[in-house]
């Protein structure tokens, strides 16, 4: 075809090709001089690298009235070090581009670092300077606690967040730490001092009981250089295994009604203890509950928000709380979401109705097949990210699982059939052990919920 003496050649169009198999990336392990613990996984194209840090501090090791300790000092980690004040340590992030962060939570401290592959080598000077010697200012640490005390009135009044606390309290005895709010409360927050965060620090945080993970593209990066000049040189004594409580708890079926007057909605949150990754049972249970709650097409939204209109959406979920080999961990098992005050009893007749209903009929084979395909299909994409799968990677590390446990999951989920998966779906939500937790008006959602017959009725103040 030609036009003005101007020749278009037309070329043919590019053909697909063979799609290859994709597996849930595999890292290798070593182990510094000093014993920390060493996961890296190189990923061709990622050029910003991720860190995982698992630090072995849990929750339950915080000095009794000391509540929150843990969170505090995993703040305080960014807040000057030997070499640098908190400003400076701050300016040395920023100029290589890195973002540091850091939580508490009931498993340990876990520290996240990002960084361009480029400027890796100084990033991890500052993440290492920061595990090995952090300044802990008395200054620093008195800013941090009144952070947190202001942050406390807020959850207080997050629908959400108080379902969740009121829910732990139920579930758990009174002297579980797991019982009482992650980051502590009002009375054992005010307790911490500088003297105390250096304390828990120096019990708690060592190199021989700390793993690290490093996810990224180390081409041209002399990775176990880069890790034995920076990590290398954290040093700290060794200490014995430290026995791990069993988490047990009491599910027997009742509700909780968290009065807050005048609410519009109502926050529901209804759960009980389940077990946790080591248990044989987990992959049906992932591919059950998300038939059940998982996605916007689970038999619970198609019920209370598709045919009734009582929400914009509700969920039901797994969470690991605590994960061990010896089989002394848990999850959570819950349903969550929010329904306008007047239908809040409806809902949760029709909530039990679809728990009752899948016990009898079970699941189909199309929403089997739905699961399968979300969960299994969409996790390269999922994965796409160095933090991402650095993130994963530090969950199996600190549940104590093997390195190819997600890899094995995937391969689990896509070979459960629907009769298995409905049966975890069951045994997950039995309809007479569950705790249901409302934050809502109690004086129009009493009467109903009562009704129902679901377990016994208390009302607390909101």
């Amino acid at each position: 075809m030609s036009d003005a003496g101007t020749t278009m050649t037309f070329h043919p169009q590019p053909e697909a090709g063979e799609p290859t198999p994709w597996a849930f990336p595999a890292p290798e392990r070593d182990t510094l001089p000093n014993g920390l613990t060493v996961l890296h996984c190189h990923r061709p194209g990622q050029q910003v690298v991720a860190v995982e840090v698992n630090l072995d501090a849990p929750l339950d090791t915080e000095p009794e009235g000391i509540d929150g300790i843990a969170t505090i000092m995993a703040r305080a980690l960014s807040e000057g070090t030997d070499k640098h004040t908190a400003e400076e340590f701050a300016a040395e992030l920023e100029r290589c581009g890195a973002t540091l962060d850091a939580h508490a939570d009931h498993p340990g401290i876990r520290v996240s670092l990002e960084v361009p592959a480029s400027r890796l080598a100084k990033a991890m000077a500052l993440l290492a300077d920061a595990l090995r010697a952090p300044a802990f200012p008395d200054s620093e640490i008195e800013r941090l606690v009144r952070n947190r005390l202001d942050e406390i009135p807020h959850e207080q009044a997050n629908p959400a967040r108080r379902a969740a606390q009121e829910l732990f309290r139920e579930l758990f005895p009174a002297d579980a730490r797991i019982s009482r709010p992650r980051q502590g409360t009002e009375e054992t927050v005010e307790r911490i001092d500088g003297a105390a965060v250096r304390a828990f620090y120096e019990a708690h945080v060592r190199p021989a009981t700390a793993t690290v993970v490093v996810v990224g593209a180390f081409t041209g990066i002399a990775l176990a250089e880069v890790l034995a000049d920076t990590l290398g040189a954290w040093t700290g004594g060794t200490v014995e295994p430290r026995p791990v409580p069993a988490v047990t708890g009491d599910d027997t079926g009742r509700v909780v009604i968290v009065d807050r007057p005048g609410a519009v909605q109502t926050q529901l949150l209804i759960g009980r203890i389940g077990p946790d990754r080591h248990d044989r049972v987990w992959a049906a249970q992932v591919l059950g509950v998300y038939c059940l709650g998982g996605t916007l097409t689970s038999r619970l939204d198609r019920v209370l928000r598709e045919e009734k209109g009582y929400t914009y959406g509700v969920r039901a979920f797994g969470q690991v709380l605590r994960s061990t080999a010896e089989g002394t961990g848990a999850s959570l098992l819950a349903i969550s979401g929010s329904v306008a005050t007047e239908v809040t009893g409806p809902a949760l007749e029709d909530a039990w109705q679809v728990l009752r209903t899948l016990a009898a009929g079970g699941l189909t084979d199309d929403e089997r097949d739905v699961a399968v395909q979300n969960l299994v299909g969409v996790a390269p994409l999922k994965y796409e990210t160095a933090a991402a799968v650095a993130g994963t990677l530090a969950d199996q590390v600190e549940q104590q699982l093997p390195d190819d446990f997600q890899a094995q999951l995937y391969s689990r989920l896509a070979e459960t059939g629907t009769v298995e998966a409905t049966a975890a779906a069951v045994s997950a939500f039995p309809v007479d052990h569950l705790v249901t937790v409302l934050v809502g008006d109690a004086s129009v959602i009493e009467e109903p919920v009562r009704e129902l017959g679901i377990g016994e009725v208390k009302v607390v103040s909101g």
